[in-house]
């Protein structure tokens, strides 16, 4: 009977060590769990800000621009800022730099995923140093205002193949202050988005420009849309995603 009753007391003990040793040996050696960053609530939001290329001239429907075009080719949400005849020193009609209508119309936005700032081509007719001084001040602030947004510069669009000296002058102004401050440069010039010239029936611009021979037609646009969309798969930023 003492026999039987040690052995069973000697069982309990070892089952009690075993349950010890099956709760507490696998706990101890499991990991953490690894945080898993959370899917993007949404599409990206981009937001433009430029002359009447970017948001239509008098007349033209903004949906019908190339940042409409670029945003439901990418599928962004797009806030489109800006105003015809501007630029880093023009101030157009109104009496607005870039600088000013980005105050004005985005600057007191959430923060974007990215920011998209097209021009120079208003600028022509000022020293190309002012037209760079203007983009740096601009970008500068648009960084310290929303420090995870990506952004983008994109130079003069042209209407035909034969920009004068005094674009490719601010052109060439606007390429090194990105470079400088390391934001990618779209340079629709060099890469030769428009070719030809509406006024003499030659290269794209027979399609793509008005017979201004200036702003782009709705095809114009889209087609602007689909070079733009190709950089931006370049750079990596078709699906930009602000860092937080």
């Amino acid at each position: 009977m003492r026999f039987r009753r040690a052995l069973l007391l000697a069982g309990l003990a070892c089952l009690t060590l075993a349950g010890c040793e099956a709760a507490g040996g696998p706990a101890t050696a499991r990991k953490a769990p690894v945080p898993v960053r959370p899917a993007a609530a949404g599409p990206p939001l981009v937001m433009f800000l430029g002359d009447s290329y970017t948001v239509g001239e008098r007349g033209a429907l903004p949906e019908n621009t190339y940042a409409s075009a670029t945003a439901r080719l990418l599928g962004w949400q797009v806030v489109v800022g800006g105003r015809g005849g501007t630029g880093f020193v023009a101030t157009g009609l109104r009496g607005q730099t870039f600088g000013a209508m980005f105050e004005s119309q985005l600057g007191w936005r959430p923060a974007p995923d990215l920011l998209v700032v097209s021009g120079g081509h208003n600028d022509a007719r000022y020293p190309a140093a002012r037209a760079g001084a203007g983009a740096r001040e601009l970008l500068g602030r648009a960084g310290q205002r929303w420090p995870g947004t990506r952004q983008v510069l994109i130079g003069p669009l042209w209407g035909n193949e034969r920009p004068s000296a005094a674009v490719l002058a601010v052109r060439d102004a606007l390429r090194g202050v990105a470079g400088e401050l390391r934001v990618p440069f779209v340079d629709p010039i060099a890469e030769r988005w428009i070719t030809g010239d509406h006024r003499d029936g030659t290269g794209n611009a027979r399609r793509y420009i008005k017979p201004d021979g200036v702003h782009p037609t709705v095809p114009g646009h889209r087609y602007l849309a689909s070079r733009l969309a190709q950089d931006l798969r370049r750079l990596g930023l078709a699906h930009p995603l602000r860092t937080r």
